[in-house]
């Protein structure tokens, strides 16, 4: 039942309150009793629109943002929720229009809202519009560290590195704790070949710092490589397990479709260039045989070969797929007397160091590709 003494302010409070907590379902709760009280709350029903916005339902969302503006056609937190859900069906330049609305209404000192604006055209990868608008907050306040570090991302992502990396570092002349640009800071420097800056940076993070896989295979590689620590140094071990928190924090139903969707992906492209290569032979071994006037008989599937040519020395290994990699592990001392699935999964984690493209490991030819993907190789045939 409604509580008659709340005023609509009161539960809207308590809805931003379990918002900020991520309890959407419960704010969506409060909203909707305070709605029940206040059917012309401007307010909660903007509240209830970004519930459904982070919730991931656009369509509901974007409804309650039009009845908010249907009583209030110029609330600049509906305007911006209303731009954000077009973005969502992809209603570019309407959203777009809506945000530069709220510029012509005057709200270009209101920091807040111009970064969530910002930071909704950042992920939808509209990426000269988003620094449109961050430009906005940074002249607004030079010394505001999410500003100026939202700022560094974008000039990343628009391929000005020299850009990026001067406004990270301000960021961390303004906020020495702010660990999301030292860690950005530390892969565009590793990217660029800077490994002792990049290790300095990530060695000034913490395990629990990271969410993303990448700079802890970055810190754990440079750190052997710096300091010539084996596999199972104990300084490792905090990295390592990190890394385990975030591999099983993936959802198993994720899990489950991303499998599949590689496993459907890399099935069709076997079968496409399995063809191709088959149909290459074919014609290659009826002109020799038509010329030597040999009898023609059907190739076999296992005569196939194919050969890589390596990125980092040009070494040229040529065979089946599984004949390559056991040539490539041979030539690395290193794996003396180690299986394949060891170097394969090995030089997998150097790759996603190296470039942040994961290789799968399950079987030799996919292994090649995906390396070849990561432009550590490159198939010639």
């Amino acid at each position: 039942m409604p509580t008659p003494f709340l005023s609509s302010e009161e539960y809207d409070e308590r809805a931003h309150q379990l918002y900020n907590e991520g309890q959407y379902d419960e704010a969506l709760s409060v909203l909707r009793e305070g709605l029940a009280l206040y059917p012309n709350s401007v307010e909660l029903h903007i509240g209830v629109g970004y519930a459904r916005l982070a919730r991931e339902e656009f369509a509901w969302a974007r409804q309650s943002f039009e009845k908010a503006m249907v009583l209030d056609p110029e609330h600049e937190d509906a305007l911006a929720g209303l731009g954000e859900t077009m973005l969502k069906f992809g209603q570019q330049e309407a959203a777009l229009g809506t945000f530069r609305r709220i510029l012509e209404l005057g709200y270009t000192d209101d920091l807040d809202l111009i970064l969530q604006i910002s930071r909704a055209l950042f992920r939808e990868g509209l990426m000269e519009e988003a620094r449109e608008f961050v430009e906005i907050a940074v002249k607004e306040s030079p010394d505001m560290a999410e500003a100026n570090a939202l700022l560094g991302y974008v000039q990343h992502r628009l391929g000005d590195d020299d850009a990026a990396v001067t406004s990270l570092q301000r960021v961390l002349l303004l906020d020495e704790d702010h660990t999301e640009a030292r860690i950005y800071l530390a892969n565009i420097l590793y990217d660029r070949g800077d490994y002792e800056a990049a290790l300095t940076h990530l060695e000034r993070t913490t395990a629990e710092d990271h969410w993303d896989e990448l700079g802890i295979w970055r810190l754990m590689e440079l750190k052997k490589s710096f300091y010539r620590l084996s596999e199972d140094d104990p300084e490792l071990r905090p990295w390592e397990e990190r890394l385990a928190e975030l591999a099983s924090d993936q959802d198993d139903i994720d899990e489950m479709l991303a499998e599949i969707e590689s496993r459907v992906a890399e099935e069709a492209e076997r079968n496409e260039k399995g063809q191709l290569e088959l149909f290459s032979v074919l014609l290659s071994d009826l002109a020799d045989r038509k010329r030597d006037g040999r009898e023609i008989v059907e190739p076999r599937r296992d005569v196939v070969e194919h050969r890589i040519v390596t990125s980092t020395d040009g070494q040229e290994y040529v065979g089946s797929w599984e004949r390559i990699v056991r040539a490539m592990r041979d030539a690395n001392r290193a794996f003396a007397g180690r299986s394949v699935q060891e170097f394969m999964a090995t030089e997998a984690r150097r790759g996603y160091s190296l470039t942040g493209v994961k290789i799968p490991t399950s079987d030799a030819e996919s292994f090649i590709r995906g390396s070849a993907d990561a432009g550590l190789l490159r198939i010639v045939r």
